[in-house]
């Protein structure tokens, strides 16, 4: 399924859901942070998605970090909430989201950073590497909210 990002984006279709979205920024024992690389979109980001009924933000964190990367992590704590309205993913299904993402601070326990099909490639990247790679801006700000120790955020 395709997707478009926008951001602050007067041309950006006006949102018809609200989705709950529950993710990981796991940082390893190294200090590098987990990232995959998105095949809808080519971009990195966290691991994240949709949260099923009947799940927790921590159980929905944890199970879409193992699907998209092959990592298996333990939650230690929160990097923030955020909901910001002027950030808007549009599918061509006709779904057109208002961002709301929880994201969850973790540490790797087990698995290995492996592709598959919703990631072409997933690694760990020390904090100075970041600013080569290609971010979807909203993403970059959930890390370096991290990395400023500006956590929890919360829109």
């Amino acid at each position: 399924m395709g997707r478009v990002e926008y951001w602050n984006d007067p041309d950006a279709p006006k949102a018809n859901t609200l989705v709950p979205a529950c993710g990981v920024l796991a940082v390893d024992d190294h200090g590098s942070i987990l990232l995959q690389r998105r095949r809808d979109t080519g971009q990195w980001a966290l691991p994240m998605g949709k949260m099923e009924i009947g799940e927790s933000p921590s159980a929905c964190a944890v199970r879409e970090t193992l699907e998209e990367t092959g990592v298996v992590v333990e939650v230690v704590g929160i990097v923030g909430v955020y909901s910001d309205p002027g950030h808007i993913v549009a599918y061509s299904d006709g779904e057109v989201r208002q961002e709301y993402e929880v994201t969850l601070l973790a540490r790797p326990v087990g698995g290995a950073p492996a592709a598959n099909d919703e990631a072409s490639h997933v690694d760990w990247f020390p904090p100075d590497e970041l600013d080569g790679l290609d971010i979807h801006p909203t993403m970059r700000r959930q890390i370096v909210d991290y990395l400023a120790g500006r956590t929890p955020h919360v829109d």
